[in-house]
């Protein structure tokens, strides 16, 4: 078979999904095909693949190019991981809105930042697709690049090429409260559905028991188990379910924790697990990245690699390639598009839901309605990124400013005008990044 990774310089993502993928048998003659526009980024990632292949004498093989028709073309899978720009386009999406007194951790996902990067990432992932249609139409897509649920829906109201989105939130969140209760990972079961990176556990059982209790007991009563997620551990305690996504990333999708310095001091600061929530903290960490990667890369490669740095992590992709090809019926959390899965959120809005894959394809779970203080938040970001993709879609500036105008955070510091002006400002940063809109006067 042949796997396409587009997207490539994206170093630590394809050298872990390569290093799955040939843990499973089905796979381990695979030709992987590496592609991006960067020919060192990609010279380094096809270094960092044969050291994998040689340390684990798999017969699969590697090619690499900077043409993605080359790598397209006949493939089984295809894996996407880019960034559409640099840091220093990205930067305006949260430079911006901190000016107007919106403060923004990550920015990737939703919100004034998440929506701009969705209206430049869109078009290339477009392009890919219909790249897609000519050389591989057969071909599965699985979407690693944010902002995912915004993506994934408008590529999958536009093709018929069969497109999931995945992100490690969901099964990252199980085990890290599994380790709160101190449960083996392989004896907890959960139903987890929402819309990616605001999704909930509607059910945490061990070995079939609630664990709900236990997960309370141990927030409330140990300190540091409070203080490791803030944020998410007081949206559990007051909405009764827990988030999948990180307090860093979660205190930018709702009204409660940012919109005031005091609070951004009382939660944000400290407390955050792998993401502390301050202002701009993942562009800062990208930026310092992008100072010293070259050196931490070569690093890496002069390494010797031991029987544990071949064992597979716990990234969906593999498990699910496996699948596809005909191995063992696998269930993750993907994001589909909603017909009848989530009865209380928009219809075709892409939401994130148990889903099994096997070589017939995939298979959404129907779990119903979400209770209704989940679907408060969860139907109204829904709604939003609904508004935001048909702005792309149609080239509509006004309704992408009209999505923004309802945004949680936005909406409880800015006033309409204040909105409408900043997002004036966006779209005048950003007008040649966005080649389907017309105007960009909202």
């Amino acid at each position: 078979m042949k796997i396409a990774f587009i997207g490539a310089g994206s170093l630590g993502f394809t050298a872990g999904l390569v290093r799955d993928i040939l843990t499973f048998p089905l796979l381990q003659n695979t030709t992987l095909a590496l592609m991006d526009i960067n020919q060192e980024r990609l010279d380094f990632s096809r270094q960092a693949v044969e050291k994998i292949i040689n340390a684990g004498n798999y017969p699969a093989k590697v090619e690499t190019t900077l043409d993605r028709r080359i790598a397209l073309d006949g493939a089984d899978v295809v894996l996407t991981t880019i960034l559409s720009g640099t840091t220093e386009i990205w930067r305006h999406d949260i430079e911006i809105p901190k000016r107007y007194g919106v403060d923004i951790n990550v920015g990737d996902t939703r919100g004034p930042s998440g929506i701009f990067r969705f209206l430049r990432t869109l078009p290339p992932m477009m392009d890919i697709v219909r790249d897609m249609e000519v050389y591989c139409p057969k071909a599965v897509l699985l979407n690693y690049t944010n902002p995912m649920a915004m993506l994934c829906g408008a590529m999958q109201r536009q093709t018929n090429i069969t497109v999931t989105g995945l992100c490690h939130s969901v099964q990252g969140t199980a085990m890290m409260l599994a380790d709160w209760i101190a449960a083996p990972h392989d004896e907890i079961t959960y139903t987890c559905a929402g819309i990616n990176h605001q999704a909930f556990y509607l059910k945490y059982e061990w070995n079939g028991e609630d664990a709900y209790p236990l997960i309370r007991k141990a927030i409330t009563e140990r300190t540091e188990i409070f203080n490791e997620e803030q944020v998410r551990n007081e949206m559990y305690l007051h909405l009764d379910y827990y988030p999948t996504e990180s307090s860093g990333h979660n205190s930018e999708y709702n009204p409660w924790f940012r919109k005031r310095s005091d609070l951004i001091e009382k939660y944000c600061k400290d407390g955050t697990g792998w993401n502390p929530g301050e202002y701009a903290y993942i562009l800062k960490e990208y930026q310092n990245t992008e100072k010293t990667w070259k050196d931490e890369i070569r690093k890496e490669l002069d390494k010797p690699m031991s029987a544990d740095d071949l064992q597979r992590g716990h990234e969906y992709a593999a498990y699910i390639i496996n699948a596809l090809m005909g191995g063992e019926t696998f269930g993750f959390n993907g994001n589909v598009p909603n017909i009848n899965l989530i009865t209380n959120l928009p219809e075709g809005a892409c939401v994130e839901v148990p889903v099994y894959v096997d070589k017939a394809g995939f298979h959404p779970v129907h779990v119903g309605e979400l209770p209704a203080q989940l679907n408060a938040i969860v139907h109204t970001n829904a709604s939003i990124e609904e508004m935001a993709i048909e702005s792309a879609i149609t080239g509509n500036p006004r309704l992408t400013m009209q999505a923004i105008l309802h945004d949680p955070l936005t909406a409880s510091v800015l006033s309409m005008s204040e909105i409408k002006e900043m997002v004036t400002v966006m779209f005048e940063q950003n007008k040649e990044y966005l080649p389907q809109f017309k105007s960009v006067k909202p």
